[in-house]
Formats: structure tokens, sequence, C-alpha cells
């Protein structure tokens, strides 16, 4: 008897669904697909300081004589904090800069890095 006969009579037809696993040309499609938008949801990383800046840093402090852990001291930074930055690995912080420039009395953000900063007198 086939099931719809057995429906017709009113028998009662128990049916299990399969489920396929599906041939093998489409079992990667998912993780392909899976891949390519994890990719494209990637945030970039942080950018870091320029080179210039850190050469800057660099030539300021020697320029006082200063060694990077007597100026990590001056601005109230870690040691390691003058060393990234002056090797280019540090991400910026402008709060950093601006200690620093502070203490170079050398700009360290924007067009003219490297320049004497302009002191303006309290009157």
């Amino acid at each position: 008897m086939s099931v719809p006969a057995a429906r017709r009579s009113g028998a009662v037809v128990g049916t299990d669904k399969k489920l396929s696993v599906g041939n093998k040309a489409h079992q990667g499609t998912d993780h392909q697909r899976i891949a390519k938008l994890d990719r494209e949801n990637e945030v970039a990383p942080p950018p870091k300081i320029a080179p210039s800046v850190g050469r800057a840093i660099q030539d300021g402090r020697t320029a006082l004589k200063l060694s990077q852990k007597d100026l990590a001291q001056k601005v109230n930074e870690k040691p390691s904090v003058i060393q990234d930055y002056e090797s280019g690995k540090a991400i910026p912080n402008p709060q950093v800069l601006g200690k620093l420039e502070r203490v170079l009395g050398i700009k360290l953000r924007g067009s003219d890095i490297g320049k004497k900063l302009e002191t303006v007198k309290k009157s």
C-alpha cells in the first residue's frame, strides 16, 4: 500500500523526513561564505606613530642630554612608552604627545614636526 492510498483509507501513517547531507561539492560553501563575511567585518589596526615623530622625539631628547628614562620621568610615563614612540611602534596618544612637546620644546603633531615650539610669554 502506498502512503497516499493509506491516507485515503484512514489508516495512521507515520512518515519521517530524511535529511540529506548533500554532495561534497556543496559542503565548503558555508565555510567560504562565513570566512568572506569575517574578512569584510575586520577592523583595520590603528595607525602607528610616524617615523618622523619618533626621530623628532629622539633628536629633541638627545639635544637636552636626556636618557629615555629621564624623559619618561619628566612626562610621567614608563620608559617603554618613550622607547615605543621613538621606534615607531606606539599608537599615538594626544596626551602623551602634548606632554612630550612641552618637555622637549618641539612640535610633534601637525605639519611642521620637529620645529621649535613658540613660547608664549604670560604678562
